[in-house]
């Protein structure tokens, strides 16, 4: 990659509002160096990731969101002191220049007293609420970036639920956020604050919503793979895809072609699927151990890394993802870019088969 840096590294995020061109944003997290927001493009003439900005941030980065209607906001959760702390950052305007100018920080999220654990923006066009997770407590924020100001507009306690680890805001539903604990999941209305329906039992890791059906979800778990759930229907899921041999810590639907989905774990490897799950389905599937159970097809195992992967997000400008591995030494950044045959992105509803092709790999 060029113009980037080494060091150790979490998470990466798909710069959506950057219309036009393939961005990422990646946070690193170091001890004992100053720790840098990186911001990466990808350059389909070259074939090679570019980073046009490197800016200091000043503390270890475990969770960064890119803003999906401002390709200059993005949020970061990092540890500061002996306590965690959120904010909102937006990148200044680099004219050219070879070292980039600092950070400006917006505002904090500074109503957290436990461990904050990720902030969510809704995936959708401008929306002025905010949401941010710690281990007991879901927090909704209205903010104001010209102003620079946020505000809690409702507070919903776990209660007696174990701790929290994050959650996925309903692309379809703006007043709905499904949120996981280490033991369960349970949809949140953000009106009243209040839990509805869930699913018991399951070590989540990971939930996304897909981005194209209401009411379905897709979950990462420590000792199966992924699973996708209709949220009316839970006693069963929609479809069981097993394929890791180890915890399970990443999901992502593509963002256009919902069927494609991405997981990935502390196995070191990264599986794309192609899980057709829809209306039309007759129904979840069967208890395990059916005659009648059924596995998709797994178009793709990259199996490319030596370290746990805790990151991947798809590209919403390509067929394009980036993989984000945490490394003892290195800051890796892979990037796999994904040709899907025209004809069979053009008729997924009938498709049976895919080809996916990995044409560049690159690494720093």
């Amino acid at each position: 990659m060029q113009g980037g840096s080494s060091g150790i590294a979490r998470c990466i995020a798909d710069v959506r509002a950057a219309a036009g061109s393939t961005t990422f944003l990646a946070g690193t997290l170091s001890l004992k160096e100053e720790n840098e927001v990186h911001l990466i493009r990808f350059s389909p003439a070259e074939s090679e990731l570019v980073c046009d900005g490197l800016f200091y941030h000043p503390n270890e980065i475990w969770d960064l969101k890119s803003c999906p209607f401002d390709h200059r906001v993005f949020s970061t959760v990092y540890t500061s002191g002996e306590g965690y702390g959120a904010s909102v950052w937006k990148i200044p305007e680099l004219h050219g220049q070879s070292n980039s100018p600092p950070l400006e920080q917006l505002f904090t999220l500074d109503e957290h007293t436990g461990k904050i654990r990720c902030v969510l923006w809704w995936p959708l066009g401008k929306h002025d609420k905010l949401i941010s997770i710690d281990d007991r407590n879901i927090f909704l924020w209205n903010i104001d970036a010209s102003n620079k100001s946020a505000k809690v507009m409702q507070k919903g306690s776990a209660d007696m639920l174990p701790n929290l680890r994050g959650g996925s805001w309903d692309p379809h539903d703006h007043n709905s956020i499904a949120a996981i604990t280490d033991s369960s999941l349970h949809c949140w209305d953000l009106r009243s604050m209040k839990k509805s329906n869930a699913i018991e039992h399951a070590h989540f890791r990971d939930v996304d919503y897909n981005p194209k059906k209401q009411h379905l979800i897709t979950t990462a778990e420590d000792e199966f793979g992924i699973r996708l759930w209709d949220l009316r229907m839970l006693k069963y899921p929609l479809k069981n895809l097993p394929g890791h041999s180890h915890w399970t810590w990443a999901v992502r639907h593509n963002p256009e072609h919902d069927q494609l989905i991405l997981s990935a774990g502390t196995d070191s490897t990264v599986n794309l699927w192609f899980a057709k799950v829809g209306t039309d389905d007759s129904g979840p599937e069967s208890p395990p151990g059916s005659p009648t159970r059924e596995e998709e097809p797994l178009l793709n195992s990259y199996t490319d890394y030596e370290d746990s992967i805790y990151d991947l997000p798809f590209s919403a400008q390509a067929d394009l993802f980036v993989v984000h591995i945490i490394g003892v030494v290195d800051f890796l950044l892979a990037i796999l870019y994904t040709v899907l045959w025209y004809m069979e992105l053009m008729r997924w509803p009938d498709s049976t088969a895919c080809d996916p092709r990995t044409i560049a790999i690159m690494f720093q």
